[in-house]
């Protein structure tokens, strides 16, 4: 199995915003170079259990938080990505979501092929 880095890359970078803290100062605080930091945010270079501790550390997040794209179960960190984005969602906003959403269980529901395959 390979790893999809570019998400695990992008949820690190969100996390960092999240934290208000910039790529230097989460370098400093993971002991990554600002460099590596860079390359491991745009997914261009592997990045190593223990450097990930470090940052997962430093965000002051979990492991799933920022892997949660490479693995099966991890329905925890997906509603929180559910929740967030709801988060600021006028009226309107909440009710057109809720029915595409349904209407896209639906049609997932219906394809017992796709099913099948998870």
């Amino acid at each position: 199995m390979e790893l999809d880095y570019r998400a695990i890359g992008k949820r690190i970078k969100i996390e960092r915003i999240k934290a208000d803290l910039t790529q230097e100062r989460l370098s400093e605080k993971s002991g990554v170079s600002p460099a590596h930091m860079s390359n491991i945010e745009t997914g261009s270079t592997r990045v190593s259990l223990t450097t990930m501790v470090a940052i997962a550390n430093a965000l002051g997040v979990t492991m799933d938080d920022l892997m949660c794209d490479n693995l099966t179960h991890a329905r925890v960190q997906f509603e929180q990505d559910i929740a967030d984005t709801l988060a600021d969602c006028d009226e309107y906003e909440i009710r057109m979501i809720a029915d595409m959403a349904q209407a896209l269980k639906d049609t997932l529901r219906k394809d017992a092929y796709l099913r099948s395959q998870l």
